[in-house]
C-alpha cells in the first residue's frame, strides 16, 4: 500500500513522505541556526589571465590573443578609430549606419545569407559603433574558426552597403529616435552631453535631418577612409592557438602579403570641451510631465590618468550601486526614487561623470538639493573605513566575473588596448583599486566632483519646476528640442474669451494614418469628415494589432457646438461603450473605460458644459480650425468622454517643421498639447485647408502619420 501524506495542506506521497518521517522533529529543530556573521574574507588572489599574445601583422593590424581552451567557443572582434567621433557635422549617426550595414551584403553573400551561415553555425556575427572606435564581432564554437574570420574579413573588407539595406537601416534609426526623444531620461542624456562637451564631437547628437542627409556615398567614403588595417585591433580569445589564430588572419585580412592595406586619415583636431564658471541648471521643459529627470556632473580626464582608481572608489561610494549614499538616501530613507546613481566614464579622449534620478515632480528640488549635499559631504569629509572597505570588496570582488568567458575576455581587453591603458592594467586592476585610502578617495572627489562648476540638467513640467530650481542654481529654459524659452511663458495669461475657430478649415476629407510601435506597423486609423449645411460628422475607426478595435463618431452642430459623441471599443477581452448627447448647457449619457482588473467601469454623466466644450473625439477636427501662428498659447475646455469631466487643455503652437510622413513631405506647425492623460504632439499643415498629418503620444511608444 502506497503511503500518502499531508504537508502543509498539499498531498504528499511515496518518497517524499519517506524522507519526512525519517527526520524526527527534535533532530530538526536542534539543527543549527543561520549564521549571524558573514565568514571572514579570503586573501586576494591575482587574476589568473590566460596567456597573451601579441603580434604585429604585416599590414599594420595587431592580433591579441588570449587562450582559454576550457570551453569550445571562440569570440573574434576587430576594433578600428570609426566611432561616432569621426562623423561629419550635420550627418551625426553616420558610424552608427555604416556598422549596421557592414553585416548586410559582400559580393557573395546578401543580409539573409550572412545571417544564415553564422546562424546555421550557433554563432553570432555584429557590428557597432561607439564614440571612439567602430567594432566587428563574431562567436562561435571552435570547429567554425574559419567561418568567423572569413565573414569578419568580408565584413570588414568587402560589405558592398545595398541601396535597400541603407534604407532599411535609415528607417529603423529614425524610428529609434522618435522612440529616444519620447523618453526623458534619453532627452535629459543628450541635453547633458551637448551642455558639457559643446561643439566636441562627443557633445553632438543624431537628429532626423542629420539620418536623412546621410547618402550611399557617405556611407562608402566612410567605411573606405576610416576601415583600414593600419591601427586595428583584431582580439581573438577562445579555444585557438596562436599558429591557427596567425593562420586565419593572414588569410582573412591579407595580413601575409595580401591586397588589404592603408591607414586611415589623421584625426583632425577637436574643439576643446567648454570651460565651466559656474554651476547652474538647464530645465527641458516636458509640459505635463508626472516626473523628472537630473543628470549632473562635469568632464574629468584621459583614460590613463592615473587618478583613475581612486576616483572610481568615490565615485562608486556616491553612487555606485545600492548601498551607495544616493540610493539609500534618496530611495530607502525618502521614498523618491526607484534608483539614483553616479557613474564615472571613460572615453578615448576626456572622460566625465556624471549622477542621476527620476522621480516624481513634487520631490525633484528636494532630490537635487540633496544629491549637491552629498557631494558636498564626500568632497568635505574622508569616507568612513566602513563605506571605503565595501566599495573596494565589491569592486576588487566582481572583476573576476567580468572575464568568465571568452567574449567577457575579449571584451575587456579590446576595451583596455583601445583605450591605451598600460600592458600591465588589467592584472594589477585589483591590486590598485585595493590601495586606494580614505583621503586619496576625499582628494580625487575633490578633483573630480566640481561643485562650483557642475552641470545640471532637468527634464520635467517647467510649470511646476522653474521657480523651485532657480532658488538652487541660476536656471535656463529651453524645450525638449534645445530652443531656448521664456520663463515669463510658463503661465502666460490667456484671455478668457472663447477661441474663435476658423470653419473655412473644416471640409469633407478622408484620411488615413498608418500606426508605429517603435517603426514597426502595427495597425491603422482612418479619419472621415462630412461637412453638410447643419452638421459636420466625424469619424474615426482605429485598429491597432489584436489588442485594440475602436470607432468613434462626433456630430457637430453648424455653429461648432457639440451633439452627439458615440463611440465602442474592444480593449483586449474588453467591450465598452460611450454614448453622450450635448444640448441646453449640459452633458448626459453613460461613459465605459477599461480596468485591469478585466470588468469595464461604467460611469453615469450628467454634467454642465459651456458652450465652447469641445468633446476629446474631436479634437482632430478642431485643431486644425484654431487661429494658429507660432508662439501662441490657447485654453480649449474638453470634455474627456472615458473619464466624464472636463479638462482644461492648453495647445502650445510651436514653429514650423517640415514632417515627413509617408503620404509626402509637409511644412507643420507643432502643436504640444498638455491637460490630457498623456502630452500629445500634433503636427498640423499650414497650408489651407489644414490637416493633421502626425500624432505623437509623448511617453508612448505610438506614433500615427498621414498615408494618404
Amino acid at each position: 500500500m502506497r503511503a500518502v501524506g499531508r504537508l502543509g495542506g498539499l498531498a504528499v506521497g511515496g518518497s517524499a513522505v519517506l524522507f519526512l518521517t525519517a527526520q524526527p522533529l527534535n533532530r530538526l529543530a536542534a539543527q543549527e541556526s543561520f549564521p549571524t556573521h558573514p565568514p571572514a574574507p579570503a586573501r586576494l588572489r591575482p587574476v589568473q589571465f590566460p596567456p597573451f599574445h601579441d603580434v604585429a601583422l604585416p599590414n599594420g593590424m595587431t592580433l591579441l590573443l588570449v587562450e582559454n581552451h576550457e570551453q569550445p567557443s571562440l569570440t573574434v572582434s576587430l576594433s578600428f578609430r570609426a566611432g561616432t567621433a569621426y562623423d561629419p557635422a550635420g550627418k551625426e549617426g553616420l558610424s552608427d549606419i555604416v556598422s549596421e550595414l557592414l553585416t548586410k551584403g559582400t559580393p557573395t553573400r546578401d543580409a539573409d545569407q550572412i545571417a544564415a551561415a553564422i546562424e546555421g553555425v550557433g554563432g553570432s556575427l555584429s557590428a557597432s559603433s561607439g564614440n571612439d572606435f567602430l567594432t566587428i564581432s563574431t562567436d562561435v564554437l571552435s570547429d567554425h574558426a574559419d567561418l568567423a574570420f572569413a565573414l569578419l574579413g568580408d565584413a570588414a573588407r568587402r560589405a558592398t552597403f545595398p541601396d535597400k539595406e541603407l534604407e532599411l537601416a535609415r528607417t529603423r534609426a529614425l524610428s529609434r529616435l522618435e522612440v529616444e526623444l519620447s523618453q526623458p531620461e534619453a532627452v535629459a542624456s543628450r541635453a547633458f552631453q551637448k551642455e558639457i562637451y559643446g561643439r566636441h564631437p562627443y557633445g553632438r547628437a543624431t537628429s532626423a535631418a542629420s539620418f536623412k542627409a546621410i547618402t550611399r556615398d557617405d556611407v562608402v567614403k566612410f567605411a573606405s577612409q576610416r576601415l583600414r588595417p593600419a591601427g586595428a585591433l583584431l582580439v581573438v580569445a577562445g579555444d585557438i592557438t596562436l599558429p591557427q589564430a596567425r593562420e586565419l588572419a593572414d588569410s582573412a585580412f591579407g595580413g601575409g602579403g595580401g591586397t588589404w592595406r592603408g591607414t586611415p586619415p589623421a584625426t583632425p583636431a577637436q574643439p576643446s570641451v567648454p570651460t565651466k564658471r559656474r554651476t547652474d541648471i538647464l530645465l527641458v521643459d516636458r509640459p505635463g510631465s508626472a516626473q523628472s529627470n537630473i543628470v549632473m556632473g562635469n568632464t574629468t580626464f584621459p583614460p590613463t590618468d592615473t587618478g583613475y582608481y581612486a576616483a572610481r572608489i568615490a565615485s562608486h561610494v556616491l553612487g555606485g550601486g545600492t548601498d551607495s549614499r544616493l540610493f539609500l538616501i534618496l530611495r530607502e530613507q525618502k521614498s523618491w526614487t526607484y534608483g539614483s546613481y553616479a557613474v564615472l566614464r571613460r572615453n578615448r579622449g576626456i572622460g566625465n561623470w556624471e549622477a542621476t534620478f527620476q522621480g516624481r515632480t513634487e520631490v525633484t528640488d528636494s532630490a537635487l538639493a540633496e544629491m549637491l549635499h552629498q557631494i558636498d559631504r564626500i568632497r568635505a569629509q574622508t569616507i568612513p573605513d566602513s563605506e571605503l572597505n565595501a566599495a573596494k570588496g565589491f569592486l576588487v570582488g566582481s572583476f573576476p566575473l567580468t572575464i568568465e568567458t571568452p567574449r567577457q575576455i575579449a571584451a575587456v581587453v579590446t576595451t583596455a588596448r583601445l583605450l591605451g591603458l598600460p600592458p600591465d592594467y588589467l592584472q594589477r586592476y585589483r591590486q590598485r583599486l585595493a590601495a586606494v585610502s580614505g583621503t586619496r578617495a576625499r582628494a580625487a572627489a575633490q578633483r573630480v566632483f566640481r561643485r562650483d562648476a557642475l552641470t545640471i540638467v532637468v527634464v520635467g513640467d517647467a510649470k511646476s519646476l522653474y521657480d523651485k530650481l532657480k532658488a538652487i542654481a541660476p536656471v535656463r529654459l529651453v524645450d525638449v528640442s534645445g530652443n531656448p524659452e521664456d520663463p515669463a511663458q510658463l503661465n502666460p495669461v490667456v484671455s478668457l474669451a472663447p477661441v474663435v475657430f476658423d470653419r473655412n478649415q473644416i471640409v469633407s476629407r478622408s484620411d488615413s494614418f498608418q500606426v508605429l510601435a517603435q517603426g514597426n506597423a502595427l495597425g491603422s486609423r482612418v479619419l472621415k469628415v462630412d461637412v453638410t449645411p447643419d452638421s459636420i460628422v466625424y469619424t474615426q475607426v482605429t485598429s491597432i494589432g489584436a489588442g485594440l478595435q475602436q470607432r468613434s463618431t462626433v456630430v457637430v452642430n453648424a455653429d461648432l457646438s457639440m451633439r452627439r459623441s458615440d463611440q465602442t471599443s474592444t480593449i483586449q477581452t474588453q467591450q465598452t461603450e460611450t454614448h453622450l448627447a450635448y444640448a441646453n448647457g449640459r452633458v448626459k449619457g453613460t461613459s465605459m473605460s477599461p480596468q485591469q482588473n478585466g470588468t469595464p467601469k461604467s460611469v453615469s454623466v450628467d454634467t454642465t458644459v459651456t458652450a465652447a466644450t469641445i468633446d476629446d473625439n474631436a479634437l482632430s477636427v478642431f485643431l486644425p480650425a484654431l487661429p494658429l501662428e507660432t508662439g501662441k498659447m490657447f485654453n480649449l475646455s474638453v470634455f474627456s468622454s472615458g473619464d466624464g469631466v472636463t479638462k482644461s487643455v492648453s495647445v502650445k503652437v510651436g514653429a514650423i517643421e517640415n514632417v515627413a510622413v509617408p503620404a509626402g513631405t509637409f511644412p507643420a506647425y507643432r502643436l504640444e498639447l498638455s491637460g490630457m492623460q498623456l502630452p500629445i504632439v500634433m503636427h498640423v499643415t499650414e497650408q489651407a485647408p489644414r490637416r493633421v498629418v502626425r500624432i505623437a503620444p509623448t511617453g508612448a511608444p505610438l506614433i500615427f502619420e498621414l498615408v494618404k
